[in-house]
């Protein structure tokens, strides 16, 4: 079994374990806990995050999500399981996670739908959940987090 470089930060650094659930409870508020778990996935996804590729089916599964849906996110534009609000978010979980992969970030285009189907609380607290798995996988690589230690 793979094995963690160090013990992971947030749990060397207790405050930051608090800081960052506390801001992932704040991204609940006007949001379905089924579209933060495929935003989490799918960030996790292109980060290449085992351990969050691996708990956030779980944790969408608990929400009722379906089997079908997740095996599908990868691939959320070709396939007709999602709502335009979740394609909305799904395309700015995107943009926001590869920021370096192209002159404009976050296009017009991508704004623009995320603008139209999130207000302005839903859409803050969406930019929040993106900012805040990104940290995430970004921790959990750089310490080597093992898969499936952490239980959702």
């Amino acid at each position: 079994m793979l094995q963690a470089r160090m013990n992971h930060p947030v749990l060397v650094v207790p405050e930051a374990m608090k800081a960052l659930q506390a801001l992932g409870e704040l991204t609940k508020h006007g949001l379905p806990e089924k579209l933060l778990e495929l935003v989490h996935l799918r960030a996790s996804q292109i980060n290449g995050c085992s351990a969050c590729v691996d708990m956030h089916p779980k944790l969408a599964k608990k929400a009722g999500e379906t089997d079908e849906r997740l095996f599908a996110v990868a691939a959320w534009r070709e396939a007709p399981y999602f709502t335009e609000s979740e394609r909305a978010a799904l395309a700015l979980t995107e943009a926001l996670t590869r920021i370096s992969d192209r002159e404009e970030p976050v296009s017009d285009a991508v704004w623009g739908e995320a603008d139209k189907q999130f207000d302005e609380q839903e859409l803050a607290a969406l930019i929040l959940a993106i900012a805040n798995i990104n940290v995430w996988n970004r921790l959990n690589i750089a310490v080597r987090q093992p898969a499936g230690v952490w239980k959702g």
